[in-house]
């Protein structure tokens, strides 16, 4: 498995409790990487030459502030290109925004700021529009996240009837609980497919504070502080895998009969049906299928 970028989720901690949000976040959440796990994670990073890029997601990382902006600078002083996805909470006008971007200038690539009515109660907000007009000023590129309603048609069949700018909803996390039950189900034998992620050659991986390394959000390939990021990738073979072999081989639905589960008729989308066979599987592979704050176990 060869990468060229990882995403760390620097904290699952996040000033929103969005229903749409795959990883739980809420000001509940618990875990945050420290320095000293950032200056780790950037050194395994170095000994995997096609890694070129590192980003810092959450949760919401901007509530670590100081963390998030030396662990910019660490990754930009190693050549590594740098971004953030973040809500644009901080930014309460412009010139707040200014003040909040300006110690990243030319060291920070580019930032994405989630804007929707899942976050704000419009879908592009003051904060997103501010955050948008300083980082023009500043010369760091930005682009905005917006995830459709379920009413705007975010199930994989109705992705072409999506606003332009929108994404559809993946209905897992919190959003299998909360916002499943708002579209029409499909039979979950028709989910046969991983429809959003490589699960042989990912490019991009995330790891989170304590150190799992995830092919997609709940799924760990394992532990870097305890395997480094290029043993774990020499030893992955994605067709024996005990979660992506199923999935490669005939999706979630496969992932469900191999393991003798006994699904409801009807799911959301291919990740709802994931989801809930991982919860199911949890305790027979929990090593894998971890950590709690990814399945809402706070």
């Amino acid at each position: 498995m060869k990468l060229t970028g990882l995403h760390l989720l620097l904290t699952y901690r996040c000033n929103f409790e969005c229903d749409h949000c795959f990883l739980w976040g809420s000001p509940w959440q618990s875990g945050t990487m420290t320095l000293a796990q950032i200056r780790e994670i950037l050194k395994q990073a170095q000994y995997h030459p096609s890694i070129k890029s590192i980003y810092f997601e959450g949760g919401e990382p901007f509530l670590y502030y100081p963390i998030l902006l030396k662990g910019i600078q660490l990754a930009a002083e190693l050549g590594f290109e740098t971004g953030i996805v973040s809500n644009g909470y901080w930014a309460t006008s412009k010139e707040d925004a200014l003040e909040w971007l300006r110690p990243f200038e030319g060291t920070l690539g580019s930032i994405s700021v989630s804007s929707d009515l899942f976050h704000y109660n419009e879908v592009l907000s003051q904060q997103a529009q501010n955050a948008e007009s300083a980082a023009l000023e500043l010369g760091i590129e930005l682009s905005f996240i917006s995830i459709a309603q379920p009413d705007d048609g975010s199930v994989e069949t109705g992705v072409g009837q999506l606003p332009e700018g929108f994404s559809g909803i993946k209905y897992q996390g919190r959003a299998a609980a909360k916002l499943a039950n708002r579209v029409e189900g499909q039979p979950w034998k028709s989910f046969t497919a991983c429809p959003y992620e490589d699960l042989r050659e990912p490019g991009r991986v995330h790891i989170d504070p304590f150190g799992q390394m995830h092919i997609c959000q709940g799924i760990s390939l394992g532990n870097i502080f305890e395997t480094p990021i290029n043993e774990i990738c020499e030893s992955y073979n994605a067709e024996t895998h005990p979660i992506t072999g199923a999935l490669l081989n005939g999706g979630p639905a496969e992932l469900a009969v191999r393991n003798g589960l006994s699904p409801e008729k009807n799911y959301a989308d291919a990740c709802h049906l994931c989801d809930w066979a991982r919860r199911e599987l949890r305790p027979q592979f929990s090593e894998i299928l971890t950590p709690d704050q990814m399945y809402g176990e706070l």
